[in-house]
């Protein structure tokens, strides 16, 4: 059933399957590169940075497929911009760039749309562009790097007096912290930058997901949400990985570092990102409740 299903699909939208099939032969083996990659920890530090595609992308495709019946009730029109992205993406995929390789992705989807629907199709495919753009890997994370310095003394001199607090010999000079004569850095990747990249990523679709992105409150307390999670959750790992490191537990260290630790971790920061979320609805929830009740408005 299902095959008779797809190819009457394919006989009732020849164009749009032809789209597919061929974006499909252009980027299915680069998607499959990235999932290798993001799954076996086979690549960059700052190409890891972006493994929240995971979910993205196909988050991505589910939007857009929820869109499809708006999508073709909008009129046919080919917007010149479309046919120049498409031109810049096709220069782009056959790049020896890495980066520019990547990008040619949204760029080209987002010059495919424009072709076939023309502005209007960009206003109600633009979330799913949006999401597909801030997953694919690119060099952002490296050249951001270099400007992390600030935070990092922040982190070591938080993770310093904590670790103080709980009786430990702790000296702290700049991104440095020594105890029992061991030395950590607080390096630009141990930062909490790729946290906080997932989990404001996590909370942009969260908030898209539940239909919540058009209420100001929600969003602003959302974001600002996700980027405290990142910052605590990140002073808790690097305060653990510092007292592992200076009590000279090696295994615990490396469980949390390098191994499958730092996906729980991580895990466990996401669900307090979902968790907010939930609060946020509950509360949005109970003073609506209120105002039914006292038949006073509440705005938010």
């Amino acid at each position: 059933m299902p095959a008779m299903q797809l190819s009457k699909s394919i006989q009732r939208y020849p164009a749009e399957s032809a789209i597919a099939l061929l974006l499909a032969i252009l980027y299915g083996p680069l998607l499959i590169h990235w999932l290798d990659g993001w799954l076996n920890k086979s690549v960059s530090i700052e190409h890891e940075y972006f493994s929240y595609a995971i979910i993205g992308f196909p988050y991505a495709g589910l939007a857009a497929w929820q869109a499809r019946f708006q999508w073709r009730k909008l009129p046919d029109q080919v917007h010149l911009l479309g046919i120049a992205f498409i031109t810049i993406a096709l220069i782009f995929y056959t790049s020896i760039l890495t980066n520019l390789i990547n990008l040619s992705l949204p760029i080209l989807l987002a010059g495919l749309v424009l072709a076939l629907k023309g502005l209007p199709g960009i206003r109600l495919m633009g979330m799913p562009l949006l999401f597909v753009l801030l997953a694919t890997p690119t060099d952002i994370p490296y050249l951001v790097a270099p400007y992390l310095m600030p935070l990092q003394r922040v982190i070591a001199i938080i993770v310093g007096t904590v670790l103080s607090m709980f009786g430990m010999a702790v000296t702290v000079d700049q991104s440095y912290i020594l105890v029992s004569d061991r030395i950590v850095e607080v390096a630009p990747y141990c930062a909490g930058l790729k946290m906080l990249m997932t989990c404001l990523y996590v909370a942009l679709l969260l908030l898209h997901w539940t239909g919540n992105l058009r209420h100001r409150w929600k969003t602003t307390t959302m974001l600002v949400g996700a980027v405290l999670i990142s910052f605590v959750g990140n002073l808790l790992r690097n305060a653990l990985l510092t007292f592992f490191h200076g009590t000279d537990q090696t295994a615990w260290f490396d469980w949390l570092h390098e191994s499958w630790g730092g996906d729980v971790f991580s895990t466990l920061l996401l669900l307090a990102v979902i968790t907010l979320m939930q609060q946020l609805d509950r509360l949005a929830a109970t003073y609506q409740t209120l105002s039914v009740k006292t038949d006073a408005p509440v705005n938010f």
